[in-house]
């Protein structure tokens, strides 16, 4: 039984890898987009959105709110710190 759910935890924990790294290489393509069109590489009014649908569905999930609200927002700074070296890494290469 131990064995059983360990081994479904480690493969969910296998697919949020795989379904992160995904992630990261869409919001890669939208950070090359964002420096080649001069945005900036915040977007407090998506992200406030972001925050509010996600939050909605971790709680239909019976996920805790702020937990998710938590690891959305390390993820959105990830993202941004990666956007905003899309520019220095062009400019320097």
């Amino acid at each position: 039984m131990l064995g059983t759910l360990r081994r479904s935890i480690d493969n969910i924990d296998a697919a949020l890898i795989h379904m992160l790294a995904e992630r990261f290489r869409c919001t890669q393509a939208v950070g090359r987009l964002k420096a080649l069109h001069d945005m900036p590489p915040a977007d407090p009014a998506r992200e406030a959105q972001q925050v509010a649908r996600l939050r909605v569905l971790a709680h239909d999930a019976q996920l805790d709110p702020d937990f998710a609200e938590k690891f959305l927002a390390f993820v959105i700074r990830e993202v941004i710190r990666h956007h905003e070296a899309i520019p220095r890494n062009a400019a320097a290469g």
